[in-house]
């Protein structure tokens, strides 16, 4: 198991200082929030950038890195003894902090008044977009930011020496990472396991969850589902039948919080129908395309367009698309089967660093991202570098929605056959997630599942006890 030591986090800061070179860098840790009163509250997870630099997993915390004074605090509270009733004992504020070679703590009720005496001095105070709406209402408490005005105000050199090192996985995170890709593949395993009709997918779901929580936790939460063409469908109010389709999208995360993230397709049933086994051998193809386009230094869009182009080679197959599947590619017509993109970063967070802006963790200086439908989920589009974790996900969906919306508008009607698709529309959908690492060597799987399933290693693995 890996183990990330104290010159770790003290390596990590000490990169930063030099990269953004002046001002404070203020982290705000994530607190308790109330699910519905204020002692009930939703599962812990630690704010993954303070997590990064700090490696301080507790409630209530803050940070700041003064680089002009090359200095380094922790804020924080001692627990009372009502905590220690409710709780149990902890370190202290002084022993959490020197385990990550912090030696100087306050109360966090001095926060306030160190950024304070900072902006006398003229000191820059650098901040992150906040996601939470503490955050907001504590960003202006400390700095009297209004927060319509907070994300617009952040600090983007912050951001982007965050992101730039924070994109480049060491050698200890990618085993830290592999070691949730592994947790995640038995999860899926699970689920193959108990899929069969006649159950609800809250059973799949909660079979999938128990593999998680006996090595840590969910990296985010679970898609199980026969209605594979709702992208992100966590309602679990469906009973399995046979002839259905069943998509789990699912992963891990231990204590280090690194994220596992994978998906797989199954018939419910003792097997694929035939329109099934067709579709699914068209993603097939489509995942190949992208792995082979995987090429360090080249754009993962690159990658993307490889996916999308199978998937219309396939479609002209059946007599759904026409014209040249490049064009198809190129023009976002794939998007009416494809309409998310090909994967993302991973990392401490399953989008990685997502509320910091996916401008800058996916997509290179200068480079905007496309407003177009289908282009515009495209997460990460920048060039390929040593360490860059990420996933590769292509799927095809039949949503009937976004079928009408495209017919009535008349869009792509050069390389779509709408005539043909009324007899589609209750098919749903599919797709098949691997997590890989970029090497020098090029793209390296992760986890111990070594390639997309075939089909008859999928019937294998649903009956497999």
């Amino acid at each position: 198991m890996v183990n990330i030591n104290k010159e770790t986090y003290i390596q990590r800061r000490s990169v930063l200082k030099k990269t953004v070179g002046n001002g404070i860098l203020l982290f705000l840790g994530n607190g308790e929030v109330g699910m519905n009163y204020l002692d009930n509250t939703y599962h812990f997870r630690q704010d993954s950038s303070f997590f990064y630099y700090f490696g301080l997993d507790y409630a209530g915390l803050a940070a700041v890195i003064n680089v002009d004074e090359d200095e380094e605090v922790v804020f924080g509270d001692e627990l009372t003894i009502d905590d220690i009733v409710w709780t149990g004992i902890q370190p202290t504020l002084k022993e959490k902090s020197e385990v990550v070679g912090i030696h100087k703590t306050f109360p966090l009720k001095e926060l306030k008044n160190y950024l304070s005496k900072a902006q006398t001095k003229g000191q820059t105070i650098h901040f992150l977009p906040p996601y939470r709406g503490d955050h907001q209402v504590w960003l202006q408490e400390l700095l009297g930011l209004y927060p319509t005005e907070q994300a617009s105000k952040a600090s983007v050199p912050f951001i982007k020496a965050i992101v730039n090192q924070r994109n480049h996985k060491t050698a200890e995170e990618i085993e830290a990472i592999e070691e949730s890709v592994d947790i995640s593949t038995e999860m899926h395993l699970a689920a193959y396991r108990t899929v069969r009709p006649g159950i609800h997918e809250a059973e799949v779901a909660a079979a999938v969850q128990e593999v998680a929580c006996r090595h840590g936790n969910l990296s985010f939460p679970i898609i199980a589902t026969v209605q594979g063409q709702v992208l992100h469908n966590h309602g679990f109010i469906h009973t399995l039948k046979d002839g259905d389709l069943f998509l789990l999208d699912a992963g891990a995360e231990t204590k280090w919080h690194y994220a596992g993230d994978l998906s797989s397709t199954m018939p419910v049933g003792d097997k694929f129908s035939e329109r099934q086994a067709l579709i699914y051998n068209i993603h097939l193809e489509s995942f190949y395309a992208a792995v082979n386009a995987l090429k360090l230094g080249e754009p993962f869009r690159n990658a993307h367009i490889a996916a999308a182009a199978k998937i219309v080679e396939g479609m002209k197959e059946i007599g759904l698309m026409k014209g040249n599947a490049q064009d198809a590619a190129e023009s976002g017509a794939y998007a009416l089967f494809f309409p998310c993109g090909l994967g993302h970063m991973m990392g401490l967070d399953v989008h990685d660093m997502e509320n910091l802006g996916e401008q800058y963790v996916g997509y290179p200086e200068g480079q905007k991202k496309s407003t177009q439908f289908g282009f515009k989920s495209l997460r990460l589009a920048r060039p390929l570098e040593p360490g860059f974790v990420f996933t590769v996900e292509p799927g095809i969906y039949f949503i009937p929605e976004l079928i009408d919306r495209w017919k009535a508008e008349k869009q792509f009607t050069d390389f779509i056959n709408y005539d043909k698709l009324d007899d589609w529309r209750g098919f749903t959908g599919l797709r098949n997630e691997l997590d890989y690492v970029m090497t020098e060597n090029g793209a390296r799987l992760l986890g111990k599942i070594k390639k997309p399933m075939t089909i008859e290693e999928v019937m294998n693995a649903k009956n497999s006890k």
